[in-house]
């Protein structure tokens, strides 16, 4: 651990690199995970799919102690008009690195293929609704961005839990700089995301924010005040949120 530092009400853990990220915050989840099943018969948890969540949900399958088979699994936001089965699919990325690594009582995706876009919309929220979620794995995207709620976009009283959304500029390019696809002409413009209040009704909130091409966004998450036009400032607002930096998304920090 190189620093731990409270900005508002959101604990921030400094973590050497990548690897050591991954290991503390797999194992803070692991003990919230277990907390939780001592008092309830279900944990519902949202997961984010992105490359900064490799190293949790690499740790995380490993543990052999969790009760897989206690927890229903859901996902954040899914592109629209990718082709069925694209690895791009976020679906597709998580049914890799962890809904079919685990058994999971459930996983529940979210269709990126639906006829009405609105429709699928009503139908996870519904769900989300019938099993509020306990923990939210997540990150923060270059333009600050959770889930897909860009500056654009953010509601932080939306009033929907799921809602359709147009991807902006830097979020698509953020998607070729991960290496998700080769042009931003190849991101697809259009989304389905959980909203800020979606994301922010999780009781625990674990954020992983690794790599230098994070670095400016976890300054204006930790040092610009709590706004729409920085998404992620608004955790800071939670009761119960951790944000997991390394030494290179920590780098411009003052």
């Amino acid at each position: 651990m190189l620093q731990t530092l409270i900005k508002d009400k959101l604990e921030v853990l400094v973590l050497e690199n990548r690897t050591a990220l991954g290991k503390a915050a797999a194992a803070r989840v692991s003990v919230k995970i277990k907390q939780l099943l001592k008092v309830k018969a279900i944990v519902n948890i949202i997961f984010a799919a992105a490359p900064s969540q490799n190293e949790l949900l690499s740790v995380l399958i490993e543990d052999e102690s969790i009760e897989w088979q206690r927890i229903n699994a859901f996902h954040m936001d899914e592109y629209l008009g990718l082709p069925t089965g694209a690895e791009q699919l976020f679906s597709s990325f998580l049914k890799k690195s962890i809904f079919d690594r685990v058994p999971f009582a459930s996983v529940n995706c979210i269709n990126g293929h639906a006829a009405n876009p609105e429709e699928e919309c009503s139908r996870y929220a519904e769900l989300l609704t019938k099993f509020p979620a306990d923990l939210v794995c997540m990150g923060i995207g270059e333009n600050t961005h959770i889930a897909f709620n860009d500056p654009p976009v953010a509601n932080f009283q939306d009033p929907k839990l799921v809602k359709v959304v147009e991807l902006d500029t830097a979020c698509r390019q953020q998607q070729v700089n991960d290496g998700c696809f080769p042009t931003i002409e190849d991101v697809p413009t259009h989304a389905l995301t959980l909203t800020v209040p979606a994301l922010m009704s999780g009781s625990d909130l674990f954020c992983m924010v690794p790599g230098k091409n994070k670095a400016q966004a976890v300054v204006f998450t930790l040092n610009e005040p709590v706004s729409e036009q920085y998404p992620s400032t608004i955790l800071k607002t939670h009761e119960s949120a951790v944000l997991f930096a390394d030494a290179d998304s920590f780098s411009l920090m003052r």
